[in-house]
């Protein structure tokens, strides 16, 4: 049987697929770039799949129709449909009575969520070799470690490291490696190794595709259903777990974000499930300025859109203003000008 894309603004055909879908207990992903299906003769979707980023997800086969190898040919379908795009190094997520499916397929697990889900990728040694490069970079001493955005790099994140600088001998700054707006990856790591380049103990990486990455927390760059964000936090959360154990980290120190409900959700979920792998959960209230407005990444996007970066001066170290105000950032300002929104990032 042909495999067939659906499209996204077919309403009649996705609400189909939903409904296949949830006749196996998984619900349609509110965000997804690539659905593909398999219609039996009378035109009704009878196996489907779909891709996000480097995941493949959202699989389900007709119960009626299992059996006859259908998922094998969706999978076929979604890994050429992803190589013709660039992307070798898939993911997948699928519930744990599917993940031995997937094994025999390829693929090797990563973490999982008990009763929930399991996460996987087609490469044998691909966390493993990002878990032995990360041990490398591990000091003596005691060590935490900080995730962040930094969209730019503020004094609030300052103080973030600052506060767990004055408590461990080292700092692991992991910076998303992922482009989340107008401001890239590349330029949001060097702003933060030129924010803390004074302090001793602070080592920067980037997050890779481990991390808080949209191939495991899709839900932190989309905003989701809170089940599925919940779900999401805790497989990030044991991916973290095991980063933690690599580094020798005994405690992830977190901003408090009451603004955001995503990550107050992921706060939460840490605070819970960290020190059940002997890892300790901090959460830093935000820093606010003598006049009470608190320090805000998004306040400043939004002062570069409207050419007022004077405005939020005291918010930002010497080299973000620096940069800002330098030739050097002239098209990432001119990228922030033009977007219609620079405050969900």
């Amino acid at each position: 049987m042909a495999v067939s894309a659906v499209s996204q603004q077919d309403r009649r055909g996705v609400a189909r697929i939903r409904a296949l879908l949830e006749r196996v207990g998984i619900t349609l992903d509110a965000h997804l770039d690539y659905t593909c299906a398999i219609y039996d003769d009378e035109g009704e979707p009878i196996a489907t799949g779909s891709a996000f980023g480097p995941t493949l997800r959202c699989f389900a086969v007709d119960p009626d129709h299992q059996g006859e190898g259908l998922l094998n040919e969706i999978i076929s379908h979604l890994m050429d449909y992803q190589a013709g795009r660039g992307m070798t190094h898939l993911f997948v997520y699928t519930k744990p009575a599917s993940a031995r499916f997937f094994c025999d397929l390829g693929f090797y697990e990563i973490a999982r969520v008990p009763g929930s889900l399991v996460f996987l990728e087609n490469r044998r040694r691909g966390f493993s070799d990002y878990l032995a490069a990360l041990s490398r970079t591990a000091r003596p001493g005691s060590a935490c470690a900080i995730v962040m955005n930094a969209n730019p790099f503020t004094l609030g994140h300052r103080y973030l490291i600052e506060q767990a600088a004055a408590s461990f001998d080292t700092v692991h700054l992991f910076l998303l490696s992922e482009d989340a707006g107008p401001i890239p990856a590349r330029v949001r790591l060097e702003l933060a190794r030129r924010g803390t380049a004074d302090l001793a103990g602070v080592v920067c990486h980037e997050s890779g595709d481990y991390l808080i990455s949209k191939a495991t927390f899709p839900s932190y760059f989309l905003k989701n259903e809170d089940t599925v964000i919940r779900a999401q936090a805790a497989l990030d959360t044991a991916i973290f777990a095991k980063i933690a154990q690599a580094l020798g980290v005994t405690c992830r120190v977190v901003g408090e974000e009451p603004t955001s409900h995503v990550t107050g959700i992921y706060n939460e979920i840490m605070a819970k499930t960290l020190p059940q792998h002997g890892v300790a959960c901090r959460i830093i209230p935000r820093k606010a300025l003598p006049d009470g407005r608190v320090i805000s990444a998004s306040q400043v996007r939004q002062a570069i859109h409207d050419d007022r970066l004077g405005d939020v001066a005291d918010m930002l170290p010497d080299t973000t203003l620096s940069y800002f105000r330098s030739a050097e950032s002239e098209q990432v300002r001119a990228a922030i000008r033009r977007e219609e929104d620079v405050i969900h990032y």
